[in-house]
């Protein structure tokens, strides 16, 4: 399809134009416009040869000082030559960037098959809460899909080999002629592996890998949330053709504790006080990780005071230090008194006379709403 717009119209750039710029709208161009990436559309091969053809002269330092001087150069037709680089070719490399943009594939060259990384895998574990506050070794087991062990993973019977695929002779992939192009597929043969099986494997029927159970020591790290995910790298499903395997994420799934609440990198606990404690202020006992501690109470201490102790937490993961606990002061108020208590109740009545419902009965200042 020979050109009719000049080449500067064609890629999308000023005359002007650096040869980095050139090349840079040549690569977005190509690769929008490729006929790999435009299967059966007319369209857009016949932009992708104008673009070619543009890029061949104004890559090309003799090329396009002939264009510019009026030469007449662009609209002679697309060169099939402009793939070569070197001698009789032009600078820039229109195969080479091709190859860059689509792999050896993308212009109809031989791609063998790749190795394949296998998939990441995810598995629970079920801890106790004491177990996620000072790390624990656990067991682990999953089934997952692993090189065979009796080929392998080369799916050929022991003491055979793969052969190479008869019909793309181990390139993996064969190439249909579209005109001036070559458009790449998987070989049909072989589906993109390169190799044959011509005996398979009897415990994998040529497959290379079989379903098994893999069992594990996993290391939790003490200070571990509900939901942590610890990574086993190389754990997880494995490769095909050589690949590596992917690895294998342990989500943590900690039981409750009946009585810390996991609050971020704290601890919260309910802690009650009795009512002379709270007016007169005490020193009480109170529980953490290893053991217990004494804190004080001051005097006049409301209910739902929080108090902390620095550091007396969970382990931060990653060795940073620890966090704290949170004391949650909550008065206990007896449900029935004895005839003594009620009578002290009362002389305590007596002398504290101030109503603190004062306060939102009748506020000081301003109308109530």
């Amino acid at each position: 399809m020979p050109a009719t717009r000049n080449p500067y119209e064609a890629l999308g750039v000023d005359k002007k134009a650096s040869d980095d710029e050139i090349k840079k709208a040549y690569r977005k161009l190509a690769r929008q416009y490729h006929p790999d990436k435009n299967p059966g559309d007319a369209s857009a091969e016949g932009r992708f040869k104008e673009v070619q053809e543009a890029y061949s002269i104004l890559s090309d330092a003799k090329k396009r000082r002939e264009y510019d001087q009026g030469g007449g150069v662009f609209g002679s037709g697309f060169d099939p030559g402009a793939f070569r680089t070197g001698a009789g070719g032009f600078g820039g490399g229109i195969g080479d960037i091709l190859s860059d943009l689509f792999g050896p594939a993308g212009r109809g060259g031989a791609a063998g098959p790749r190795p394949e990384r296998g998939r990441d895998l995810e598995t629970d574990v079920h801890i106790s809460f004491d177990q996620a506050m000072e790390g624990a070794q656990v067991p682990v087991s999953l089934t997952l899909s692993a090189p065979c062990p009796t080929c392998h993973g080369t799916g050929a019977r022991p003491g055979t080999t793969p052969q190479v695929c008869s019909r793309c002779q181990g390139r993996g992939v064969e190439a249909e002629s579209q005109g001036l192009f070559s458009i790449s597929q998987p070989c049909q043969k072989c589906a993109g592996t390169g190799t044959e099986i011509i005996d398979p494997c009897g415990a994998c029927n040529g497959a290379g890998h079989t379903r098994q159970v893999k069992r594990y020591r996993v290391n939790i790290p003490a200070g571990v949330k509900d939901g942590s995910r610890v990574r086993l790298a190389g754990k997880g499903e494995g490769g095909r053709r050589g690949g590596p395997a992917g690895d294998l994420y342990v989500v943590t799934r900690v039981a409750d504790s009946a009585l810390f609440k996991r609050r971020g990198d704290n601890l919260e606990v309910e802690v009650p006080v009795t009512i002379p404690e709270a007016i007169r202020g005490a020193t009480i006992e109170v529980p953490t990780l290893n053991g217990s501690k004494r804190i004080r109470v001051a005097p006049g201490t409301q209910h739902g005071t929080v108090q902390r102790l620095r550091g007396e937490g969970p382990p931060r993961l990653g060795g940073r230090g620890r966090g704290d606990i949170h004391y949650r002061l909550t008065i206990d108020v007896p449900r029935s008194l004895s005839r003594e208590q009620r009578e002290v109740v009362d002389e305590l009545a007596a002398v504290i006379d101030e109503n603190p419902r004062e306060r939102i009965l009748r506020p000081s200042g301003g109308d109530r709403s």
